[in-house]
């Protein structure tokens, strides 16, 4: 069993907050997250899966079931597939503004259930819960999280096989049943094409053009399926530095499956053999070095990259942090060298600080404030 460390975030909402939400992906365990909590809270609890036709009908007049709930804390898991419950959660919580009214779990974002932000506006708060973290489960499962991903059916599986299938059944799942029921009407082996590709483009540039012509369809629609993986937790589109700086910035994102074990999966590696030999391996270690980051910092919209036409280029910057811009370089080696495109865009930006995170075990200074960093001690980015 993994400890998920939002849980002591998620309860301390709930002191806070009439409505809390956690986000994520299916499968990521946002429901065992619900019941750990459920079973520690000291008030009456109720939950409450939408995905389940008893619990559904419970609400069918909603405001007779919940009206009486004031004094409970209300579960209701897989809320996207009711959105019309929004407005009525609103003017419950206006009847009696207290903090710990309701959990809501959703497997899409606040812009693609629509109603949520507007709806609860002033009364909401969000944690996101992503698949399992390296400050989850600790250093020693590194290899099988960054192969087999975060997911925890895939990361607990007995065998790399069967952590293969698992994945693989994910994704069919994901494509013939949550997009649809999402409203969203997509064939099942488009999008599932356009998926393999982001895969072969994790860690680049996005192109909507290229892949738009190799898939005989418009940029608009590519980047309409780009957004749905976006705002569904599967892809994450790493936003280019903008600033005025006198250099011409490349104005691009850059996409990234998130979680690796998906990547590895829509890429048919079955073993860290076949990784190992695969052309994608440094860019596969560079987004999950990244998903580790971002699970460390509060606010993973202050987290860019930096690149010029000129060359300079900074894999992650992190513009929010208390010193100044942090410079991150990622490098999947065991003696990291810092490029001279690092060292200018460092220069471009006064980055006060810097590193280079790899998978060693030594941490040293490589100049001008910068520091090799062992991927085991990302928390030295946060101090």
């Amino acid at each position: 069993m993994v400890t998920r460390k939002i849980q002591k975030d998620v309860e301390k909402s709930l002191t806070q907050h009439p409505v809390v939400g956690i986000l994520g992906p299916r499968q990521v365990g946002k429901t065992t997250l619900a019941k750990a909590i459920k079973s520690a809270w000291p008030q009456n609890t109720i939950y409450l899966d939408m995905e389940l036709p008893s619990d559904l009908n419970k609400l069918q007049d909603p405001e007779i079931y919940l009206g009486p709930l004031a004094d409970s804390l209300v579960m209701i898991d897989e809320i996207q597939r009711l959105p019309s419950l929004f407005p009525l959660l609103r003017a419950l919580v206006d009847q009696k503004r207290v903090a710990g009214r309701f959990l809501i779990l959703g497997s899409a974002s606040p812009e693609l259930i629509r109603h949520a932000s507007e709806s609860l506006a002033g009364r909401i708060i969000y944690h996101e819960l992503t698949p399992f973290l390296l400050k989850e489960t600790g250093y020693d499962g590194i290899r099988e999280l960054w192969f087999r991903g975060g997911y925890p059916e895939s990361y607990l599986a007995e065998t790399d096989e069967k952590s293969f299938n698992w994945r693989e059944a994910f994704i069919m799942t994901y494509l013939e049943m949550q997009i649809p029921q999402l409203g969203i009407r997509i064939p099942a082996t488009q999008l599932r094409r356009f998926w393999t590709m982001i895969a072969h483009y994790h860690g680049h540039l996005w192109n909507a053009a290229q892949i738009a012509g190799s898939m005989g369809i418009s940029a608009p629609t590519v980047q309409k399926y780009l957004d749905i993986l976006t705002d569904t937790f599967i892809v994450r589109q790493l936003p280019p530095y903008h600033a005025n700086v006198k250099k011409r910035l490349i104005k691009s994102a850059k996409v990234y499956i998130r979680d690796t074990g998906l990547l590895h999966a829509l890429l048919k590696n079955r073993s860290m053999e076949d990784l190992y030999s695969h052309p994608t391996l440094g860019h596969s270690w560079e987004g999950f070095v990244i998903e580790q980051i971002l699970g460390l910092i509060p606010d993973s919209d202050q987290a860019c990259f930096y690149r010029t036409n000129a060359g300079a280029e900074i894999d992650l910057l992190l513009v929010d942090h208390p010193e100044g811009p942090v410079a991150i370089e990622i490098k999947y080696s065991l003696s990291p060298k810092v490029t001279r495109g690092f060292w200018n865009g460092y220069e471009d930006l006064g980055c006060k600080k810097g590193f280079i995170v790899y998978p060693g075990e030594e941490y040293y200074p490589v100049g001008k404030n910068v520091f090799a960093l062992p991927v085991k001690n990302l928390g030295k980015i946060v101090e």
